[in-house]
């Protein structure tokens, strides 16, 4: 009985060491893409055009951590056959994963923005997209926080702020409409605006993704398209 017991030890330490290095992976990624995140906004808002390139350089490490962090996943699931706790943690890091890379993506083409618009006078001094930059930030950093922390509380805050950063997306989309219509010779810079706005509010439904994957984390919840769960 006790080789039995003893090798059964081994293998469950070795899957627990597995779960650490993908946990551990996940948080890397997820430093990674926060970074990309900030420097494109403020590569923008302070006309920084080494921040934009910085992003643009860093993107082909963001993606291949997505390949590997995909692949210890799915070895995890064929290997170890998890179950209850173990498998939700799992599936959730293959979805906030695939999150974080699309994340990724928008922070290179808020970097592409902000290089076309380096050389351009501003407009309407940014209008609400520092304001709105950082409440997307910061939906960003909880949903992770809540990631490691396994905080459903945080995680629902996450959920809350989605409607005021879309709020923000249609002001900024209506105010930018005013002012391609009184100065129809600005109307590229203003388009750029708009989608930097938009990539921003697409961070943000991200970011909510990973706030809804916690919740099934923590409490075993799918609270997808069910907004009256929320609260």
């Amino acid at each position: 009985m006790l080789p039995q017991r003893f090798e059964e030890g081994v293998i469950l330490r070795h899957f627990e060491e597995r779960l650490d290095e993908l946990r551990k992976r996940l948080l890397e990624m997820s430093g990674l893409v926060e970074s990309a995140i900030y420097r494109s906004v403020h590569a923008l808002v302070e006309k920084e055009e080494s921040l934009a390139h910085q992003v643009l350089e860093n993107e082909s490490r963001v993606n291949q951590m997505e390949i590997e962090i995909d692949d210890m996943a799915v070895r995890l699931l064929a290997l170890e056959q998890p179950v209850a706790t173990d498998l939700r943690f799992i599936t959730s890091a293959i979805k906030i994963n695939n999150d974080l890379e699309r994340m990724g993506d928008l922070a290179v083409s808020i970097a592409e923005r902000a290089l076309n618009l380096m050389h351009e006078a501003p407009v309407n001094a940014l209008v609400d997209i520092p304001y709105m930059a950082n409440l997307v930030e910061s939906m960003v950093r909880k949903s992770l926080d809540a990631f490691v922390k396994k905080d459903s509380d945080l995680a629902r805050s996450v959920l809350i702020s989605d409607d005021a950063v879309d709020d923000l997306r249609n002001g900024i989309y209506n105010e930018m409409v005013r002012f391609m219509e009184e100065n129809p010779q600005r109307i590229p810079p203003a388009l750029n605006l708009i989608f930097v706005a938009r990539n921003l509010e697409r961070i943000a439904d991200h970011a909510t993704n990973i706030a809804e994957d916690v919740l099934f984390l923590v409490e075993g919840i799918d609270v997808r398209h069910h907004a009256e769960t929320r609260t």
